[in-house]
């Protein structure tokens, strides 16, 4: 099969253009209207919403500036520099963000999208400065990607397209699986605990263990050992394991092995508490394995999540690089554990949408596996679209 041809980045857009930061001082320019997107957001994925919000007076007292829906968004400093994104609503973004307003006429701009992601390495190692890598917009302009017509850029999009779509309903309907989970559990354990009747007051460290993991760079695999990937901080926000994951031994002992499901929390650094789905792993230290014999996992992970913004504010206090709790602030999280058949009740309405939350966790991932094994296939002309319709 021939390759495309390829063309520069430049060549293809009607505008390429940054954004701005308002000043953070001034509170009358935040909080507006306005979606302005910050780089950390940016992490292969379509934009929606963002996390803050300008005034028009923000606006206009700042380089930040208007980027229409569809524009492909490229992350330009620090650790996301060679990230993608698709802005899916108009928005404004801060300076480090390359925005690329594509020509619709000569291609399309879910490819465009595509093309970046598939080079994403490349385009990263590009990045260059001192303590903090960064992207600039005339490596972004000049940077080269496929280039088939116009008509095949499209095909290829619908297919890429069409397994995000998928993970996209996934995550949709998780999210109101896992809210619905979460209104059950707040208003009897929270709102209402007179509903449960008789109760009684433990912590955290009583309904559940809380396993940390291990330094996994002492536990190397050895030769012609295929290993594992380790979980680290890194990949439990992504919720994935990739190329640049550590590796370790595959003959850890099962308990550090981090299967689908698995409810992790991580203690030190970033806290967060997540049920994870990205394959088999090594857990590595600072993240908690929580699981119990007795208790079902809805129960231990919510009063975990429950706890998680006090934590936050005790590794916040902490005064050193990493901010983390100890395991005596487990014991000191005050939980609520009903009788037995009051809890057996409640499992048999919440424990099914859990199992279904994990499986759509667990298909979004094998759907991203064919996504990205057809990825650089379509993208370099080695696989056409009839082959994948024989």
């Amino acid at each position: 099969m021939g390759k495309y041809d390829k063309i520069e980045i430049q060549h293809i857009c009607l505008n390429i253009c940054s954004g701005g930061t308002p000043k953070s001082t001034v509170t009358e320019y935040y909080g507006g209207n306005i979606p302005w997107l910050n780089t950390k957001e940016i992490n292969f994925c379509r934009i929606y919403e963002t996390e803050r919000t300008i005034t028009d007076e923000g606006l206009n007292n700042s380089s930040a500036k208007w980027v229409p829906a569809n524009t492909v968004i490229v992350a330009m400093y620090g650790a996301t520099a060679g990230k993608t994104a698709i802005a899916k609503i108009p928005l404004t973004t801060n300076q480090a963000c390359c925005n690329l307003n594509i020509d619709s006429a000569i291609a399309d701009y879910r490819f465009v999208y595509y093309a970046l992601y598939n080079n994403y390495a490349y385009l990263a190692s590009l990045a260059n400065g001192g303590a903090q890598q960064n992207l600039n917009a005339q490596q972004i302009k000049e940077f080269e990607i496929p280039f088939p017509p116009l008509k095949e850029q499209k095909r290829i999009a619908d297919i890429l397209s069409s397994l995000d779509d998928k993970i996209e309903l996934n995550r949709r309907i998780n999210g109101n699986l896992e809210q619905q989970a979460q209104t059950l559990f707040n208003h009897y354990f929270i709102e209402r605990p007179d509903l449960l009747g008789k109760y009684k007051i433990s912590n955290l460290t009583g309904i559940a263990n809380y396993l940390n993991g291990l330094a996994m760079q002492k536990f190397r695999p050895q030769i012609e050992e295929n290993g594992i990937p380790v979980l680290k901080i890194k990949e439990l926000g992504q919720g994935y394991t990739d190329a640049s994951s550590d590796i370790c031994s595959e003959n850890i002992a099962d308990g550090y092995k981090v299967h689908n499901g698995d409810v992790i929390f991580s203690w030190s650094g970033t806290l967060m508490v997540k049920i994870w789905c990205g394959g088999l792993c090594g857990l590595n230290q600072h993240l908690f394995k929580v699981s119990s014999e007795i208790y079902p996992k809805w129960f231990y992970y919510f009063w975990t999540k429950h706890h998680l913004n006090k934590f936050i504010r005790i590794a916040q206090d902490k005064a050193v690089t990493m901010g983390h709790i100890k395991r005596n602030d487990l014991e000191a999280s005050e939980i609520l554990i009903p009788q037995m058949d009051i809890l057996a009740k409640l499992d048999a309405i919440i424990s099914p949408l859990f199992s279904q939350i994990i499986e759509m966790k667990c298909e979004n991932r094998n759907l991203a596996a064919i996504r990205d094994i057809l990825l650089p296939q379509l993208m370099s002309g080695k696989l056409k679209i009839n082959d994948l319709n024989r």
